[in-house]
């Protein structure tokens, strides 16, 4: 497949997850979620949903118990919009991108607080 056909694909995909997941899944496990990114293999039978969420250790592994569960459901609906020829295979992994920005920022802002207070 060509790179534009695989972008296009690529394009459709997070746009359509991103509504299945915040707008259509009724699944309150995975309220929060943000997709961040979706990789599609070059023959389009493979997709991976990137999402993150900022929380604790069980409220990450909540919503991931919940997108597993929810992974036959997004395959197929996305066989029905996309149609394509070959509806790729849905899975969700957990990007940490999020949580490590929330995490510099945090720490920025007490680097901020510490030099203000010594000056």
């Amino acid at each position: 497949m060509s790179k534009r056909y695989e972008q296009r694909i690529t394009d459709l995909i997070r746009r359509h997850v991103v509504q299945l997941v915040g707008n259509e899944l009724n699944d309150p496990r995975v309220e929060g979620v943000t997709i961040t990114d979706v990789e599609v293999s070059p023959d389009t039978k493979f997709a991976k949903v990137f999402y993150s969420l900022i929380g604790d250790d069980a409220k990450k592994e909540e919503v991931a118990e919940g997108l597993r569960s929810a992974q036959g459901w997004v395959t197929h609906e996305l066989g029905r919009r996309l149609r394509t020829r070959n509806t790729p295979h849905v899975t969700f992994e957990f990007d940490p991108s999020l949580e490590y920005g929330d995490h510099m920022s945090r720490l920025l802002d007490d680097l901020k607080r510490q030099q203000d207070a010594d000056a």
